[in-house]
């Protein structure tokens, strides 16, 4: 496959240069810098019509905040486009069409063969890289084109597949998470963690990151998502964390929870134990930042905040396409969305911009100039530059804390991981 190159595409020029001069002249969408396209080797029958895009995200389950918040911004993304190509006389309209996930891979893998039996051949989502691990096989068999905006574990994209992923992988976040520890002085961490792939791989980027830091992991709890069993893993945190303590120092402690939602049944339980999380700092990942489960819940909002307990993600930068999305969902759901909010809105662009370059309903041709377009385009999101694999090639990570202003719970960003210098800027 050749990302970097669209040879044998069916571009009309009149087409791609009228939406590239719309987008350009416009405070939305993206900032679209002119590719050089050759001309069409024939004319052929281009887009008409609706044309359909399945969107497959966790309305349910435990990333169900972070479905909420991303469908929310495609809906945007899909108004915003249809009167771009009405603007430009396309020709054709685009449709998304939502399924549920439900953060599970079979009903993933279910959802996925639906929208493949009428004839969709693009995906946005899952969100969960379990859930994309469970439909890989099945759209690279039948060239259905995925491109997640939150899929982070390492290995499972591979050049010449049908996966692309618009945020980066854990390669990235595993040496933030350890860097941030080590700024804290902490040489001593007890980790509690999903045991899927994408919870054990975050877990062994930090691990190998921390200890080559000179810093240890003395105690790693893996637990199952389907029957984690939190009262017996607070149980033995309550005595791991006070043995640690007693040899080490609290200063020298921490634990590094990776999970999704079901932070709050944990969180709960280990408040049962202590109200402070035994009086060490915690830290978490991106699979929790900016949950408002977590503010919702009393027990889990106060816990976080004794815990002083911190959680990076992606940094998107911040612009005025950053702050219509931010302004569109904070009006519609009453929150501040998660980075990967940002990059599901990029993601409708992309493809529709893709779509209008090989004006045809072809998934392997867009696949072939997504990359390109990608590279020409500043989104919501920021500059989405995709490297061999298809996934975001760099990112600094945002650190978020949950603060009490004296009346309410909120999320607040008190520091930036950047990864040019390995280092940790502090608000």
């Amino acid at each position: 496959m050749k990302r970097r190159g669209i040879k044998g595409t069916t571009t009309t020029v009149a087409a791609v240069i009228a939406i590239v001069t719309l987008l350009i002249g416009v405070g939305i969408g993206f900032v679209v810098y002119p590719i050089a396209f050759p001309p069409p080797l024939e004319e052929e029958p281009g887009l008409t019509g609706e044309v359909e895009i399945g969107a497959l995200f966790p309305l349910s389950g435990d990333l169900a905040t972070y479905g909420d918040n991303a469908k929310t911004a495609i809906t945007l993304a899909e108004e915003e486009v249809n009167e771009f190509l009405e603007e430009a006389d396309a020709g054709w309209t685009l449709k998304l069409v939502h399924e549920n996930s439900e953060t599970d891979p079979v009903v993933s893998l279910s959802k996925t063969e639906s929208l493949h039996a009428r004839e969709i051949k693009f995906i946005i989502g899952p969100q969960a890289s379990d859930c994309v691990a469970s439909i890989k096989d099945y759209c690279d068999s039948n060239e259905i084109l995925v491109v997640s905006p939150s899929s982070t574990r390492v290995g499972l994209n591979k050049p010449d597949d049908f996966l692309f992923r618009f945020c980066p992988t854990d390669l990235i976040q595993g040496p933030a998470i350890a860097r941030l520890m080590t700024d804290d002085d902490v040489t001593k961490v007890i980790a509690v963690y999903r045991n899927d792939a994408w919870g054990k791989g975050l877990h062994d980027n930090t691990k190998d990151r921390f200890e080559e830091l000179g810093a240890e992991f003395i105690e790693s709890i893996p637990y199952d998502p389907e029957a984690p069993g939190f009262d017996v893993i607070a149980a033995t945190l309550d005595t791991e964390v006070a043995d640690a303590i007693a040899t080490y120092g609290a200063d020298k402690v921490s634990v590094l929870y990776i999970a999704f939602e079901e932070v709050v049944q944990f969180f709960t339980e280990c408040s049962v134990y202590s109200s402070d999380g035994w009086g060490v700092n915690w830290y978490g990942s991106d699979g929790t930042t900016l949950s408002s489960k977590m503010i919702e819940d009393a027990t889990t909002a106060e816990f976080s905040y004794k815990t002083k307990f911190i959680n990076p993600i992606f940094s998107p930068t911040r612009s005025d396409k950053w702050q219509n999305v931010h302004d569109h969902v904070y009006a519609e759901l009453g929150r501040s969305p998660d980075s990967y909010t940002y990059a599901s809105y990029d993601i409708v662009w992309a493809l529709a911009y893709a779509l209008l370059t090989v004006d045809d309903y072809d998934a392997g041709a867009v696949r072939n100039v997504l990359a390109d377009v990608t590279a020409s385009i500043f989104g919501a999101s920021g500059w989405v530059v995709l490297n061999a694999d298809g996934d975001r090639a760099a990112s600094d990570y945002d650190l978020w804390i949950i603060d009490y202003d004296g009346y309410a719970y909120e999320w607040k960003l008190v520091g930036t991981y950047v990864q040019a210098t390995d280092s940790i800027v502090w608000e």
